[in-house]
């Protein structure tokens, strides 16, 4: 069932299986999709890592990922682009950008609890309703009830990762820093240029991330530059000085130096694998 705008907004939900899995193979340009699988035996390779994904296990995709469906038993797809809601514009409402969308090298794979699959059901239901109306409040009606998905999400989220450990201006800066990350690590790859960016001490941000998991800001930035990386040498023919320039690298001995020592191979050998 989809929604189509007088300017092009969309919204769709799509009931996925074995049949029609290859539709989340090619994303709409600018699209951000939530996956609900509602059966067992799910399998997806995500930025070039195969995952096998149980039911009810939600997964937040944006068309950045490069997706590969290779096993969908039965899966809710729903899809909508920046014209239909903008999170950025809305993030006060829903505060996912930096957690859910646009804001880290690892896909966001949320486990909802039983209440949570409830609410989850119900909003379904809802959408499916609101689809078949054709009034003139149908675009609010359906951009409210995802509004209401995404915030689902994303409490979600923030309990199983820890968020919750912080205060909501703490929480802010870890958004705000993932989001930075996501804009600027083709230019910007240390922890103090970020820290500048967000008026903090590196140790600030540091300390905020010793909180949630074990992972640093600075592995957060060669995590992203690496995907990047793996993404270009696997589905372009840029030459490999070319790419190295393009994340931020003046020179292919330092790039080759980097690469090696996250990957355990030069970027040649990873082509050529």
């Amino acid at each position: 069932m989809k929604y189509r705008g007088r300017s092009d907004e969309f919204f769709e939900i799509i009931e996925l299986d074995k049949s029609n899995q290859s539709i989340i193979n090619e994303p709409v340009e600018g699209q951000l999709s939530v996956i609900w699988f509602t059966d067992d035996d799910n399998i997806l390779t995500i930025d070039l890592k195969e995952h096998k994904f149980g039911k009810n296990v939600i997964l937040c995709l944006t068309s950045f990922n490069k997706v590969s469906a290779k096993q969908i038993s039965s899966a809710k797809f729903f899809r909508f682009n920046v014209p239909f809601y903008c999170i950025l514009t809305h993030d006060s409402d829903v505060g996912c950008k930096g957690i859910l969308f646009y804001g880290s090298s690892n896909v966001p794979i949320l486990y909802p609890g039983a209440d949570d699959l409830k609410i989850l059901d119900n909003l379904t239901k809802t959408f499916y309703l609101e689809m078949e109306s054709k009034d003139e409040l149908q675009m609010e009606m359906l951009q409210m009830l995802l509004k209401r998905m995404l915030i689902l999400c994303t409490r979600i989220y923030k309990t199983q990762d820890n968020f919750n450990e912080l205060s909501m201006d703490q929480q802010d800066i870890v958004r705000e820093f993932n989001f930075l990350v996501e804009q600027h690590f083709k230019t910007k790859h240390s922890v103090a240029e970020y820290a500048s960016l967000l008026n903090k001490s590196p140790k600030t941000i540091s300390n905020l991330f010793g909180k949630l998991h074990d992972k640093t800001p600075l592995q957060m930035i060669q995590q992203r530059i690496m995907l990047e990386v793996r993404r270009l040498l696997t589905y372009t023919s840029q030459p490999i000085s070319e790419i190295a320039y393009e994340v931020g690298f003046n020179d292919l001995q330092s790039f080759s130096r980097f690469f090696k020592k996250h990957e355990g191979m030069a970027p040649s050998e990873y082509r050529l694998k």
